[in-house]
């Protein structure tokens, strides 16, 4: 929560208050919270013996979980499928969990859709990673020592992060290709004034706007056919992922080593796996003269502006648990329905469901 929105939360009725210091490192002040009427507890584990709601943004530890009153609602990134210990304690604990990243893709919910916000800050962040690190100019320059050609930037992945990264590269003035292995966002490429990289191979268009899971026939040839994008590339975006699921790799080693050297790698799937095959998520990786940046956390690192898109999402999601002042969650609203993970003691999520082996009580 930052300061400004609070106030979105406390018309319906509602008392906010945060952990001391909790704004600090995104730049808000305990005080600029009291002057919107949020108070200010001395320690997380006091809020969490006392409200009726909890908003995260890492899911809770299973230590904190405990410090839970049963009947609580949390809403967080729970990312379900790949912590399901932690959504079995949440059921057990008699926890009702929200998770943000399960948001289900339609217009009613864009303004509660926070992958989307905190992609756009990612693809913003990760190209200026890029272009401070690349040992080159982005734009050209026409200069009395001759002209300096744009550096060649190649985004893999055209969601909100890659378009974003897209935007961002174009406006510092690169020669920006883009790639992804759903034909339906060469209009969206083009319309930022990319040229969009087209492969002979079928499309992997996935529901709700997501690509699918491809096959390691398919990733096979489609990195044979990168190669050579590869090799007259001086910086590459990656940005492919699939929510709960291990990222697709995109660039091995063999590959990296056809570019440029000096080139650069910006990997935003490096928590979930990597779409170069040498990243690490917090490191740098370098090999064969190239740099491999594996992000992690990369809104964290624009947290001001980050925490106030994550506040806007966190403050539409509570105008559907939140009504008159009460909380009154209707689970037939397909939204509550689709983020729900765990209710009444129940693991409501099937996915996770299934991987845990039936409901824990």
């Amino acid at each position: 929560m930052v300061p400004d929105v609070a106030p979105r939360v406390t018309k319906a009725g509602t008392t906010v208050a945060i952990e001391t210091g909790a704004g600090r490192a995104a730049h808000f002040e305990d005080a600029a919270y009291e002057a919107k009427g949020v108070s200010v507890a001395a320690s997380a584990e006091a809020l969490y013996a006392s409200s009726s709601v909890v908003c995260k943004v890492q899911p809770p530890s299973i230590e904190e979980i405990g410090q839970l009153r049963e009947g609580t609602m949390v809403v967080s990134f729970l990312q379900p499928t790949a912590n399901p210990a932690l959504v079995e304690a949440l059921a057990k604990r008699g926890i009702t969990a929200f998770s943000l990243d399960l948001l289900p893709r339609i217009s009613r919910a864009q303004a509660m859709d926070a992958l989307s916000s905190q992609a756009t800050v990612s693809g913003y962040h990760a190209t200026l990673v890029a272009a401070s690190q690349l040992p080159r100019f982005f734009p050209m320059f026409m200069t009395a020592a001759g002209t300096v050609p744009p550096a060649k930037v190649l985004v893999l992945g055209a969601g909100v992060a890659g378009l974003q990264a897209i935007a961002t590269a174009r406006r510092l003035g690169a020669n920006v290709r883009a790639y992804d292995v759903r034909p339906a966002a060469k209009e969206e490429v083009e319309s930022l004034g990319a040229t969009f990289v087209e492969l002979p191979l079928e499309s992997q268009e996935g529901t709700g706007g997501y690509a699918r899971a491809q096959s390691e026939d398919f990733l096979t040839r489609q990195r044979e056919l990168l190669t050579t994008e590869l090799a007259r590339t001086d910086a590459v975006i990656t940005t492919a992922a699939i929510p709960g699921r291990q990222a697709p790799v995109l660039v091995t080693a063999p590959m990296l080593e056809q570019m440029p050297p000096g080139s650069v790698i910006v990997d935003l799937a490096a928590e979930s796996g990597g779409n170069c095959e040498l990243s690490k998520p917090g490191e740098v990786v370098v090999h064969h003269d190239v740099s491999i940046y594996g992000a992690q956390n990369m809104p964290s690192e624009m947290a001001t502006h980050a925490s106030f898109l994550y506040s806007r999402n966190i403050a539409e999601f509570l105008g559907l648990l939140i009504v008159d002042g009460e909380l009154k969650p209707d689970f037939d609203d397909e939204i509550l329905d689709g983020t729900c993970v765990t209710h009444a003691g129940e693991v409501r999520h099937k996915p996770t469901l299934e991987l845990i082996g039936g409901a824990a009580k």
